[in-house]
């Protein structure tokens, strides 16, 4: 039985009209992180749709029963709903939402743009892969939380206080698949990396950089942690990301 949502936590939805802003959050994290940014897109014009992925929001044990199938299919299906109802749609992610974006625009090449926000996009090396591996087999089921990875005095994001190894599992496997694949992606993308990011890796990156089929802009943000969205460059975010879609959705 799923539990309630977190205050604060639930999905955001705007119908404005025929260009369309998919927001995808992160791995343990929920529509908060990224609200501020999509209510920012709304506020543009943009329709909007913020979905919370299943088992997030809620409790770490209602996360512990899904993976990124579940992930990926709300991905998917909301863009799909989106994209029936607008011209031209682009999809922004987070952190694991990164990831996602990319495996929307692998399986769905009429996505017309990408911003990639410390995006997730290649699992780790075999060796943590294994550990990790070996921790779920002994029964450990979670490790102290990656949330909250934030500079800015005073921000907190609702992450939750623990991460589900099986979990992370499913998710190393889900993007070591979208990092395979990232040569499929043709659509303009604007890339925007933390200087300094305790959860992702600047590899992520430099990959997505090196890989992707199409152009891409990458913008360091000097002043911002992992969930930039919450941090000391989020205007800075949401006016980059709102200058790049009307410019490549073609308003």
């Amino acid at each position: 039985m799923t539990s309630d949502i977190m205050p604060g936590c639930e999905p955001f939805s705007a119908q404005n009209g025929p260009l369309g802003v998919l927001v995808l959050h992160g791995f343990t994290g929920n529509p908060a992180s990224l609200r501020q940014l999509a209510e920012a897109c709304a506020g543009a014009g943009f329709s909007v749709e913020l979905p919370r992925l299943p088992g997030h929001g809620t409790t770490v044990a209602d996360m512990m029963a899904t993976g990124w199938a579940d992930w990926a299919g709300v991905a998917l299906e909301a863009y799909d709903e989106l994209a029936s109802r607008c011209g031209r749609v682009g999809v922004v992610g987070l952190s694991m939402g990164g990831g996602l974006a990319a495996y929307v625009g692998e399986v769905r090449p009429d996505v017309a743009a990408f911003v990639f926000i410390n995006p997730l996009v290649k699992p780790p090396a075999d060796e943590m892969i294994d550990g990790l591996g070996q921790l779920v087999d002994a029964g450990i089921e979670t490790v102290d939380s990656i949330g909250s990875d934030i500079k800015k005095e005073g921000s907190v994001e609702a992450s939750y206080p623990a991460t589900p190894l099986a979990c992370a599992r499913s998710l190393f496997e889900g993007v070591g698949a979208v990092h395979a694949n990232l040569g499929s992606i043709v659509a303009p993308s604007l890339l925007l990396s933390s200087r300094e990011d305790h959860v992702v890796t600047s590899d992520n990156g430099d990959d997505l950089v090196a890989m992707v089929g199409g152009p891409i802009e990458r913008v360091w943000l000097e002043n911002s942690y992992h969930v930039a969205t919450m941090d000391n460059d989020a205007e800075l975010v949401e006016s980059l990301t709102i200058a790049f879609l009307e410019k490549e959705l073609g308003r």
